[in-house]
């Protein structure tokens, strides 16, 4: 197998883009709300790009997709997965798009801390202990310090505080169910499937059930399911597990910092949404900690490398 390389300008302004395309999602989600809720959009979305990922999937010689070494783990990362982007969906209705995507982008926080309790190759350093609890701060900060406003708006938007949070928490966890299960070895396209056709599975009685399947439909909601089911669902996400295979993952990962900057820019552009001061203190102290968790190793070798220039 080849060795990855490091990032060149073709990869950095591809992986510029993509930030780009996941910061619009929450956003766009919530600007089509009116004519079609975020669930449904997400149900939709998540069927047509399965429908389009299939005819993708390379299994191994002697493998099935519905085979027992991989069903189970499928179903479980799939039923994560549509957990998710039910809280997402959710946290839309009661708190801004800006606020979710930041919350939602602390999922790297909760993987380091499950891996560091299952596997012994994953403990987490000092570095990253500060790092984590830099995070928490910020969270902290966002969520308490509030500006005064009426009980009923700061409980609807704490409640869609705590939903985006806890969306990240089941991204960190579909993140894990991927590392410690068979679909480890399996290929990106397939472990995609399973997340976008459960969700569709799941998603989908959902909205009925919550009186939330009514479509209006216009521009802008045929804008919004074009937008989320083949640019974001399907493209983008291929060409970032494309980008893992050629390039380094360390590397990339840097980039995806910028995403809910863009989130925050484009909540604020597009949606009119107000951020107040205590929410960007904390999202700065929360961006800081999660790009030290990941970015651990880098910080050492400079620090070493400073060490030794002292003496």
């Amino acid at each position: 197998m080849s060795s990855r390389q490091a990032l060149d300008s073709k990869a950095s302004g591809i992986m510029f883009g993509l930030c780009i395309l996941w910061g619009l999602q929450q956003v766009v989600l919530k600007l089509a709300a009116p004519d079609i809720s975020a669930v449904m959009q997400i149900a939709l979305r998540s069927g047509l790009s399965a429908l389009m990922v299939y005819p993708m999937i390379k299994l191994a010689k002697g493998t099935s997709l519905w085979g027992r070494d991989y069903l189970a783990a499928g179903i479980l990362v799939g039923l994560l997965f549509a957990a998710e982007f039910f809280l997402v969906a959710q946290a839309l209705r009661f708190t801004s798009a800006a606020h979710t995507v930041v919350l939602l982008y602390t999922a790297p926080i909760f993987v380091v801390l499950g891996l560091h309790w299952k596997l012994p190759s994953e403990r987490l350093s000092l570095i990253q202990w500060l790092g984590i609890a830099c995070a928490f701060f910020g969270i902290v900060i966002a969520f308490l310090f509030r500006p005064a406003a009426s009980q009923a708006a700061a409980s609807s938007a704490l409640w869609g505080d705590a939903l985006a949070l806890l969306a990240g928490v089941l991204w960190a966890a579909t993140t894990i169910a991927v590392r410690l299960t068979k679909l480890a070895e399996a290929p990106a396209t397939q472990t995609l499937f399973y997340q976008l056709f459960i969700a569709f599975l799941v998603l989908l009685p959902v909205a009925f059930f919550m009186g939330q399947a009514t479509i209006h439909w216009s521009v802008l909601s045929l804008t919004s399911l074009l937008f989320h089911t083949v640019v974001v669902s399907f493209a983008s996400y291929l060409i970032w597990f494309w980008l893992l295979k050629k390039y380094l993952a360390s590397q990339l990962g840097v980039f995806s910092f910028l995403t809910p900057i863009f989130g925050m820019c484009f909540g604020v552009v597009l949606l009119n949404e107000h951020l107040e001061l205590n929410f960007l203190v904390g999202t700065c102290f929360v961006l800081m900690g999660v790009m030290v968790v990941s970015l651990h190793h880098k910080i050492k070798q400079y620090a070493q490398a400073f060490k030794v220039a002292l003496q």
